[in-house]
């Protein structure tokens, strides 16, 4: 069964190819305060809680799910919030054409897809080559957020990233905590933890 498309209306969707490449954001938020991105915003819970938390920083929220970036849209707009953007976007691909290199102040990755069979590992977005890649995006001093519910995901990519240079643990000597004080809870992790599962926080700098 194939899945309906919903139409977005709303001031706050956009699409890339009306952009440039790199996008000006300064110019699409009117402001240069600096640039975070959500990769995989989900129905926007997280993001509208990040995003009102810090009215000083434009959040641009990306998802590959029509679904999920109508309903981010709509959590958006009844706020009330100008800080953020929404595409629906593959996330190497966006990030190559629209964002210039040196620019994030933050990226956010929250409960990704694990493909958790072993012989579809190779697809988690999440892995030494795509660091390497994100790193030239990001600011010095940039923060990189990873969160998953899969433990065997979790552990991949805090085992990982230490071998990865231009970032520093901002957890040492923990490579990951269950608990990240500050740090908001989508309702999917919400519900997972109700279920007595456990999600695996990683917190690096760009350095």
């Amino acid at each position: 069964m194939t899945q309906s498309f919903i139409h977005i209306e709303s001031p706050n969707y956009l699409k890339a190819e009306t952009l440039g490449s790199p996008a000006d954001w300064a110019g699409v938020f009117g402001n240069n305060r600096p640039l975070a991105l959500e990769i995989g915003c989900g129905i926007g819970d997280f993001m509208v809680k990040t995003s009102l938390d810090a009215p000083e920083t434009n959040f641009i929220a990306i998802d590959y799910y029509n679904k999920g970036c109508y309903k981010t849209c709509r959590r958006i707009d009844r706020h009330g919030l100008s800080n953020v953007r929404v595409l629906r976007e593959e996330a190497r691909q966006f990030i190559t054409e629209r964002i210039a290199k040196g620019s994030l102040s933050a990226v956010y990755i929250n409960c990704p897809d694990p493909w958790p069979k072993k012989k579809h590992r190779k697809r988690r977005l999440v892995n030494r080559q795509f660091m390497e890649f994100l790193r030239d995006y990001l600011a010095p001093g940039a923060d990189f957020y990873f969160a998953t519910d899969f433990d065997d995901y979790g552990i991949d990519v805090a085992g990982m990233l230490p071998g990865v240079e231009g970032f520093e643990n901002r957890l040492a000597p923990d490579l990951y905590v269950h608990d990240l004080p500050g740090y908001h809870l989508s309702k999917y992790m919400l519900k997972f933890m109700a279920e007595g599962k456990r999600i695996y926080f990683v917190h690096y700098k760009r350095i």
